[in-house]
């Protein structure tokens, strides 16, 4: 066959000619445990690529390569562009241990499953069985899981997940990360022990299994670690800052023969801590691999150089990092724009503008992005794109209305509006302990014929015990509710209640969420008319539809998206908004070790999404009764000023705007007013 061991040939590819020469030393000198330091933009892909080409051209067969990713996508480019560079006659060339960790634990489990228990036709677990499979296991140690307290087997399935990918001990997990569960660890500790034994019992494995087993597998029994690591010659692993503490184990235990492993990341972009991921692996691997070899990527095909200054700046405060700087190919363009805005609305109606112009100057909107730390900081813009009928996408989960917590609340208000409100009693009972769609339908059908729905609150119909219970606890804030009107305060009633514990029991990210309908009871703010307010909510969905109605091409939307979501994607112009003290970095984050220089690489990998233009957004203040004063970011505060274009605006806001004049006294641009557009 085609791939046969072939050496000392002359090769078809002209690396000298393909490759810079940063690049090109990994690709002819990469034997032995390596580490690739790739900046972003810096052609890791492309490296990891002609490497597996070249060690393919070299007479290494593919089943002796295994190449590591994160997710399916990545491994399928790699293996096109492998497959194109080699120009195989073979249209259905393989690489056959290519993939994600999962992938290719789950083939290597299947080849010795009976080594740990299993059979070769175990079953994969799907996100949906394992809550299924928790919630029996609860119900078999007879946990009460009425009581809000506990948490839902969603919630605690991810405390279990993080336990065993993060290797720390159940009783440090709620700790660090839901201190409110704390008391229940000796619970959780032993609902990780049913959990297991049903596992084992069915056959079955979850996707944390597939990685855990494929470790005790290789630990467990030497003959088959020794088999594996003598097959693969060399294990290339991509985006290994992004690996846990299990996943690098395993890379370890599979190079052990040839000690061929290169490994390709970069410590400035690890920013997934809340799924185990650990930097250490990275920043600790030459402690691993004693006598390893560094090479770093710096030459970035993708930013201006002013945008490169930034987060060239910005990174080296990190103390606990390998040094690098970005050095820029790209043509020198305008400073990115720092910009400071009276208040959250302003900056969506400055962030508008400012797209309307790029549109008309042909910039299309799927090349531009706004990015921010948290999910809630979006909600102001996104009302603001509705209204203006820009279409957008929302990377990462939902947008901001059609998120479930934001519906719940939605629900309430307006049960407030409308007592008769089938839908949204349908919505609000389903939250309540005991209450299922049977007594849902029966408490329906007694209060139709209200009109207030105070008048709930004085209404008694015969429920089951459960139901009672949870049923008296929801008219004491329906009473509530009643009291009063303004839609900001009905919110803050809601969240006040018992529908908090709801949230916390209920969602690994409560907090997140309580985050976002506290920005939901802002936004409110604007308006004391109910009616009128529920009203905009339900008629400002503008997805897809252009300023005179028509509908827009589906790839013809700017992108919102979380940062975390935003990872190695690129964009010709970026926001990045609500970078104020008190919102990036994340409060939380400047509690736990570690966590500020992960939040200042959070600001380093927002920076380097943006190939043209780059807007640094915050608002001035914050809060409605009481208005709070906002500083800049710290991560803009320890910015030289010359590296910025700053937006300063006139005490009347959209009075015209202007740039103020940088360091040699020119005057950059104009923005003009909203008014204008």
């Amino acid at each position: 066959m085609w791939y046969n061991r072939r050496r000392n040939m002359s090769l078809r590819i002209n690396y000298e000619k393909e490759l810079n020469p940063q690049q090109l030393e990994v690709v002819l000198n990469g034997d032995g445990p390596v580490l690739v330091l790739a900046g972003a933009g810096s052609g890791k892909t492309r490296t990891i690529t002609y490497r597996v080409a070249y060690l393919l051209e070299n007479g290494v067969l593919p089943q002796e390569i295994l190449l590591l990713t994160f997710t399916n996508k990545a491994a399928r480019e790699m293996l096109f562009r492998v497959s194109t560079l080699i120009q195989t006659p073979n249209s259905n060339f393989q690489l056959p241990f290519s993939g994600t960790f999962h992938s290719v634990a789950n083939r290597l489990l299947r080849l010795f499953a009976n080594e740990i228990g299993y059979s070769q036709n175990f079953t994969i677990l799907d996100q949906e069985d394992t809550h299924s499979l928790i919630k029996t296991c609860l119900k078999e140690m007879q946990v009460d899981t009425s009581e809000r307290r506990f948490p839902s087997p969603p919630n605690a399935g991810s405390l279990l997940s993080y336990a065993r990918n993060s290797c720390l001990p159940i009783r440090s997990v709620l700790e660090e990360r839901q201190a409110n569960f704390f008391s229940l660890y000796s619970v959780f500790e032993r609902l990780a022990e049913v959990y297991a034994q049903h596992k084992h019992e069915s056959d079955a494995m979850d996707f944390d299994d597939l990685l855990f087993n494929l470790q005790i597998l290789l630990e467990d029994h030497p003959e088959i670690r020794n088999r594996l690591s003598r097959q693969f010659r060399y294990v290339l692993v991509d985006e290994y800052q992004d690996t846990n503490v299990v996943q690098a184990n395993i890379v370890r235990l599979l190079c052990a023969v040839h000690k061929n492993v290169l490994v390709v990341g970069d410590d400035a972009q690890s920013i997934y801590s809340f799924r185990a991921a650990q930097i250490r692996n990275i920043l600790d691997f030459s402690k691993m691999y004693p006598g390893a070899k560094t090479f770093r990527l710096t030459t970035n095909y993708r930013s201006t150089p002013e945008i490169l200054n930034i987060a060239n700046h910005s990174i080296e405060n990190n103390l606990d990092q390998f040094k690098k700087d970005l050095r820029a190919i790209c043509p020198s363009l305008e400073k990115p724009h720092l910009a400071a805005l009276a208040d959250g609305f302003k900056e969506a109606q400055y962030i508008t503008k400012e797209v309307f112009s790029m549109m008309k100057q042909g910039v299309p909107l799927k090349e531009i992005a706004v990015l921010f730390r948290a999910a809630f900081h979006s909600q102001a813009l996104e009302f603001e794109l509705m209204k203006q009928k820009i279409p957008y996408e929302y990377r990462g989960g939902l947008r901001f209305f059609e998120r479930a917590h934001v519906k719940d609340v939605i629900a309430y208000l307006r049960l407030r509006a409308n007592p008769k409100d089938e839908a949204a009693w349908l919505r609000v009972l389903g939250h309540q302990p005991g209450i299922g769609l049977v007594t849902a339908q029966k408490i329906i059908s007694f209060v139709r014929s209200i009109k207030d729905i105070s008048e709930v609150c004085s209404m008694d119909f015969a429920l089951p015990k459960r139901a009672y219970s949870s049923w008296n606890e929801l008219i004491k804030i329906l009473f509530e509710l009643s009291q009063q009107s303004h839609p900001a305060d009905l919110i803050r009633l809601v969240i006040s209640g018992d529908y908090r514990s709801y949230l916390e029991a209920e969602y690994p990210d409560f907090k997140d969420r309580l985050e976002d309908v506290g920005q939901f009871a802002l936004f409110a703010e604007g308006t004391s008319d109910l009616t009128k307010f529920l009203s905009e909510l339900s008629l400002t969905d503008a997805y897809g539809i252009e300023r005179d109605g028509k509908e827009r091409d589906d790839r013809e939307r700017m992108v919102l998206s979380t940062i975390h979501q935003a990872k190695g994607l690129e964009w010709d112009a970026v926001f990045v908004i609500q970078v104020a003290d008190g919102k990036f970095p994340n409060p939380r984050a400047l509690i736990e070790d570690g966590g500020l220089e992960e939040e200042r690489r959070l600001f380093y990998v927002a920076t380097t999404r943006a190939r043209k233009r780059l807007y640094y957004t915050y608002p001035l203040t914050s809060g409605t009764e009481a208005v709070f004063i906002q500083q800049p970011s710290l991560f803009l505060q320890e910015l030289p000023k010359k590296l910025f274009e700053q937006v300063q605006h006139k005490k009347n806001e959209w009075e015209e705007p202007t740039i103020v004049c940088d360091e040699l006294g020119e005057r950059k641009s104009f923005l003009r007013s909203v008014d204008e557009l």
